[in-house]
């Protein structure tokens, strides 16, 4: 499997560190738009892990993942500890549960800014922010985490790289 890429710190050579990563999780009743994402019904309990990610001390996104409850609980990915859910962040969790993802979908927006978003990421007057919806699955097309993160247009990068085929 590859590692998911983004703008991490690992990519920049430099430790994790206390305050670069908050981490809130919660059970919670799935909205609309995760249930059809993870294959629930409308209110089916999902594990909601929300962080603000910071690069040097500077809010670089907001990231929010929903869990099937029976794919997460006991793991660290429902450990409110600040910082990755540990090695291999959490696909390496959902791997070491019988979980590998698989396939990703994203789907990348701009917009501008809520207040409370400008807000949590400090964000300049003007500056929009690339919106993130990410759905996970396994190799047989079992959904194991919907994603949306919010992220601040100047302070992050995504690159991919896809093998062209036949």
């Amino acid at each position: 499997m590859a590692a998911y890429g983004d703008l991490s710190l690992a990519a920049h050579s430099r430790p994790w560190a206390p305050g670069d990563q908050t981490n809130e999780v919660r059970l919670t009743e799935a909205d609309a738009e995760t249930a059809e994402a993870l294959g629930l019904n409308p209110g089916a309990p999902v594990y909601e892990r929300a962080r603000l990610v910071k690069e040097a001390d500077i809010p670089t996104h907001t990231l929010t993942s929903y869990y099937r409850p029976e794919d997460v609980e006991g793991t660290s990915l429902v450990d409110p500890t600040p910082g990755p859910a540990g090695q291999g962040g959490g696909f390496g969790i959902l791997t070491s549960q019988g979980l590998e993802p698989d396939t990703i979908t994203e789907a990348v927006r701009a917009r501008m800014p809520t207040p409370e978003e400008a807000q949590i990421l400090q964000l300049p007057a003007g500056e929009p922010v690339m919106v993130l919806h990410r759905t996970t699955l396994t190799r047989d097309g079992r959904p194991v985490e919907f994603a949306r993160g919010v992220h601040a247009a100047s302070r992050f990068t995504w690159s991919y790289t896809f093998k062209i085929p036949d």
